[in-house]
């Protein structure tokens, strides 16, 4: 199976302002961002990446910058499925104010049930759809292209991730605010035959190096369930053989 690592986007002044920036055009990486995305490029350097799939979004593309910038790397393929929730009238707005709207506590408790106001205002549900489809057609894509070791690189938002994640763990929607993803953190997640693996969740700044899964012994001419079993007891974690 191949192995997707997901990355937030480095920080942001509207990140920092506490602003929800959504789709506003000109929205980049601010001095800690950057700063935060050049550590990740050097996280990534013994990393052997396949692809590299962003959103569309300023900040999210210079982030992606950093993990291309070594030879021989990918250039990086933009999707607008991994594209920032559309939040409609919510766009721009200090997150402090939203705070006090009704339809903030329904996005903390419910958010499968959220469709945000105003014109082109998307439902969180939409959003989950179109960020999950995206990350399982691209891996499948991926390991049909460079074998089942492959690994890839997806650079997206924190609500959308966290929208990922919660697939991958299986657990609904509305369970998604439980899930913290940082600027810049790493996430990773492998699709299985039978059943998903999240091998990582917002991690910023363990050796990445550690979490590329042995190379498999090649004994069997095609993928059996062996590849959805878990290790029972906890197995030996990404080094072990």
């Amino acid at each position: 199976m191949a192995t997707l690592f997901l990355v937030r986007h480095g920080r942001t002044q509207a990140n920092a302002d506490g602003v929800l920036a959504g789709w506003t055009a000109g929205v980049g990486l601010d001095d800690v961002g950057r700063k935060q995305a050049e550590n990740l490029g050097g996280r990534f350097g013994t990393i052997p990446v396949r692809g590299l799939v962003t959103s569309p979004l300023d900040r999210c593309q210079q982030t992606a910058e950093a993990v291309t910038a070594l030879d021989g790397r990918p250039e990086a393929v933009v999707d607008e499925r991994l594209g920032e929730v559309r939040y409609g009238d919510w766009q721009g707005q200090p997150l402090k104010k939203l705070a006090k709207d009704p339809l903030w506590k329904v996005v903390q408790q419910h958010p499968s049930g959220v469709t945000f106001p105003g014109e082109g205002g998307e439902s969180l549900r939409s959003m989950a759809d179109r960020a999950v489809s995206a990350v399982r057609e691209w891996d499948a894509r991926i390991e049909a292209e460079h074998g089942p070791d492959a690994i890839w690189v997806a650079v997206s938002h924190g609500d959308v991730i966290k929208a990922i994640v919660a697939d991958a763990l299986g657990v609904h929607l509305d369970q998604f605010q439980r899930i913290v993803i940082d600027p810049c953190s790493v996430s990773v997640v492998r699709y299985a035959p039978l059943q998903t693996f999240v091998v990582r969740v917002n991690d910023t700044g363990s050796d990445l190096a550690a979490l590329v899964p042995p190379r498999r012994r090649r004994r069997r001419s095609r993928r059996g369930a062996g590849d959805s079993d878990a290790a029972v007891g906890g197995g030996a974690g990404s080094g072990g053989s």
